[in-house]
């Protein structure tokens, strides 16, 4: 064993390019690590490997005394029977090898090279993509482990988590697949590149791959809001004045935004001009809606935006998400008004909706009505959008958000459960 732990390391170094003594040091404090309770009681214990003949031996610093010896210390009597000459109050380095430590070292000996091994090849793959954060990386899906997806880089190995997969998509083994690189994590036993496909970033990406005006920088990306798998909004501007932003993204016959949709499953995206005028941004990010006219609070970051009947349900959308969207696209909250022909008949629709929901959720009609106002009309809405989103509204304190994070949780674990 001792010739062959040699070789191995030597190996190691000359293949893998990590030091020999950087090996032994980790084989030594392993083996210590591991065997102390079976080599001796001492706190000071020390274990060395010849560097020569590769022969594992362990030491403990014990003082020496004239009787009655504690865990660190030897009695002068035994000490002069390998150190003739010793005197009392010394501290001497006395061999503790127990019989049996080949075995035990060479087993931990194994264990802590390949770790080290893991080591090293975790800051290959660090100084291989810390450069690469935040762009588009592509592999192939190598398993599937407890909901996530491993992804095979060639290189390294990437991990895209449940909450990084978008809801509805299916990978095989072996098949090509596209993501975001969020974080290189050495750290973690498994993966280190920590991928996404569900991040808003994702969509940007591609589309700065795919529109050359906005690889050139002549067109921007301003803005960005997405519920991955159901529907993003991307804003967007150009430098140059002869240039179109939305129909440079847009393409020949739409064969651009058509293969990032590819790309998403077929996730719908809404490609909207950038307007430095609040009011015109906002009715960009709620087309295809309608507005009668948007009152603006600068210092609230709110808009009160006057819609009549047909228009107000355009300008919610289904389950809420294109006003939810907009809000988040364009920064600022937005509250919906029904013009005066249809306000009771509105303001009737809205007081049955904060009844239902308050009743569902368990919170007072006026916390559910700031809900309301921001869009979330249903238990299925407030799904979608996460805790994240809720949290962010103004004037819903903690133990509201937290009577809303049970309620959800209620919610999804009935409507997940399969049906009697």
């Amino acid at each position: 064993m001792n010739n062959e732990l040699l070789a191995t390391l030597e190996y190691i170094e000359q293949e893998r390019g990590i030091s020999k003594e950087q090996l032994v040091e980790a084989v030594e404090k392993a083996i210590l690590t591991a065997s102390r309770k079976s080599i001796h009681p001492a706190s000071n214990l020390v274990v060395k490997l010849d560097r020569k003949t590769g022969e594992i031996r362990a030491w403990a610093k014990l003082e020496v005394v004239d009787t009655f010896p504690n865990n660190d210390q030897i009695t002068i009597e035994k000490a002069r029977e390998t150190f003739p000459d010793v005197a009392l109050g010394e501290v001497i380095d006395w061999e503790v090898t127990p019989k049996n430590f080949g075995r035990i070292a060479a087993q931990t000996a194994r264990q802590a090279i390949l770790q080290q091994l893991r080591k090293a090849e975790k800051e290959i793959v660090r100084e291989e993509y810390e450069d690469k954060i935040g762009e588009i990386v592509n592999g192939t899906v190598k398993r599937t482990e407890a909901g996530s997806i491993i992804v095979d880089l060639q290189k390294s190995e990437g991990i895209i988590g449940p909450k990084d997969k978008v809801p509805g998509e299916q990978y095989m083994v072996g098949e090509r697949i596209n993501a975001i690189l969020l974080k290189v994590d050495t750290v973690v036993s498994g993966p280190s590149l920590i991928l996404s496909r569900s991040n808003a970033g994702f969509v940007k990406k591609l589309f700065e791959r795919e529109v050359s005006e906005m690889h050139d920088g002549v067109v921007e990306v301003a803005g960005i809001a997405r519920e991955a798998g159901m529907r993003t909004k991307i804003a967007v501007r150009s430098n140059d004045p002869r240039i179109d932003p939305v129909g440079a993204c847009v393409g020949m016959r739409g064969m651009r935004v058509r293969n990032i949709t590819s790309e998403l499953g077929n996730e719908r995206v809404d490609i909207i001009r950038y307007e430095n005028d609040i009011k015109a941004y906002a009715a960009n990010a709620l087309h295809p809606a309608k507005l009668e006219s948007i009152e603006v609070d600068e210092e609230r970051r709110m808009l009160t935006i006057h819609v009549n009947q047909e228009n107000s349900r355009l300008a919610f959308g289904k389950k809420a998400q294109n006003v939810r969207l907009a809000q988040k696209l364009i920064g600022w909250n937005i509250n919906f008004v029904i013009d005066e022909g249809e306000k009771e008949s509105f303001e009737e629709k809205k007081a049955n909706i904060v009844k239902q929901l308050s009743a569902e959720l368990g919170i007072p009609p006026e916390k559910t009505e700031l809900l309301v106002n921001n869009g979330y009309l249903s238990m299925e809405g407030l799904k979608t959008a996460g805790m994240d989103d809720i949290s962010a509204i103004p004037g819903l304190d903690n133990a509201t958000i937290q009577a809303i994070s049970e309620s959800l949780a209620r919610f999804t674990k009935n409507t997940n459960s399969p049906a009697e």
